[in-house]
């Protein structure tokens, strides 16, 4: 049955190029609202261009959590996060909140920042933290825009396993839609709807996680083991009912 409902993005038989090079052809491509999709395939496969590409096509809507975010090293984590917000001020208010934060955009940052537990790292600068701690940053930056599409690149791929599954649940909990580039095969397959997987400069799977088993994942994998002796049970996470 034909899927009638307004694409996020849509690609019809795209190729895409990075440094000169075709790394991928014959993209079709549909992310609908409300999907949690995964992309998932080899380093180097193209996944970070083709999230880059479809970002491009709607980058008002989105909040984008790139795998090299730009965070200024010098600055607080709180300054860090309220960045996200900056077109969102004039730029007079968003020089008061460099010298002086006020209580209301302390408050608005706290609320992202205590979910993922870096509440009580606002204060400190980005280069008293660590890798996972500022991967947590990055991710706050890009809730505090409340926006209902979110696209990461990698957005867990600092923290364990434990912590990366309960912050990939805050994000989709968060967000109507979500784009991910994972390399956790385990979390594409139990946290998200639908998995989409990259080889040889094509889409070679693209089905409902429900569907797919972790072997079948592997395969793609030529490079790197994955645990295939047992697959994970889906695990579903409420989501707030938006519309896009």
């Amino acid at each position: 049955m034909a899927d009638n409902r307004s694409a996020v993005c849509e690609l019809h038989n795209l190729s895409l190029r990075h440094g000169g090079n075709t790394v991928l052809s014959g993209v079709n491509l549909r992310i609908t609202p409300g999907e949690v999709v995964a992309l998932v395939g080899e380093s180097g496969c193209g996944k970070s261009t083709l999230l880059s590409h479809l970002r491009a096509l709607v980058a008002g809507q989105v909040a984008w959590c790139p795998q090299l975010p730009g965070l200024v090293p010098v600055r607080s984590a709180f300054h860090n996060i309220y960045a996200g917000t900056l077109d969102q001020h004039s730029l007079l208010y968003n020089l008061r909140q460099l010298v002086r934060p006020s209580t209301t955009e302390w408050q608005r940052v706290l609320d992202v920042a205590e979910p993922l537990g870096i509440g009580g790292l606002l204060p400190k600068s980005l280069d008293q933290l660590s890798g996972g701690e500022r991967q947590r940053v990055n991710i706050a930056r890009a809730c505090i825009q409340k926006r209902s599409i979110f696209f990461g690149d990698e957005p867990v791929s600092a923290l364990d396993e434990f912590q990366g599954e309960r912050v990939l649940k805050m994000i989709i909990e968060r967000h109507h839609t979500c784009l991910l580039v994972l390399h956790d095969m385990d979390l594409a397959l139990s946290c998200c709807d639908r998995v989409i997987g990259i080889a040889n400069g094509k889409i070679v799977v693209d089905s409902p996680a429900k569907e797919l088993k972790a072997a079948t994942l592997a395969s793609i994998f030529h490079n790197h083991p994955v645990e295939v002796a047992q697959d994970p049970q889906p695990r579903r996470f409420g989501r707030p009912d938006l519309s896009c």
